[in-house]
């Protein structure tokens, strides 16, 4: 099991449970989030998503739905359905997602690199050309980037 953060856009997120480790591909991420942190409204189009928050309030969207969420609560996002987070706390959040058949995991992998200290990477805005590599690659883990962060 790989316990060696990768820093991953602006979060940094840990491989607690590898896909390949698992005999039903799981995979559990752990993710620490500065506050403001959203990726850009996306759909898994291969497997579910399931968030479990640890720590700091979250403002999630899932489909037409909006609601805040804190630290015990669980929520799934759906194979299918639209979903974004934002992280409110001033301290951000960390979370676990948990998916199956690692195209997430494979995808975080692919995009994340070797945390070089502890703690967050330096936040950077994503320029246009990086948010263009940003869909092509997660389309080529089933995922489909389909509106923007929330503001």
């Amino acid at each position: 099991m790989n316990a060696q953060p990768l820093w991953f856009l602006n979060s940094s997120v840990t491989i607690r449970v590898a896909h390949a480790d698992s005999r039903d591909g799981v995979s559990i991420l752990e993710h620490r989030v500065p506050q403001g942190d959203s990726p850009p409204r996306h759909i898994h189009r291969t497997e579910d998503e399931i968030f479990h928050i640890l720590e700091g309030e979250f403002r999630v969207q899932l489909g037409a739905m909006e609601r805040r969420a804190g630290p015990g609560e669980i929520l799934l996002a759906p194979q299918g359905v639209a979903h974004t987070y934002r992280a409110e706390s001033p301290g951000g959040g960390r979370f676990l997602t948990v998916t199956a058949r690692g195209e997430f995991e494979r995808f975080v992998r692919a995009l994340g690199r070797p945390a070089a200290h502890p703690g967050l990477p330096e936040p950077v805005a994503p320029a246009p050309e990086t948010i263009q590599a940003l869909t092509r690659a997660a389309a080529e883990y089933g995922i489909e980037i389909v509106g923007p962060p929330l503001a």
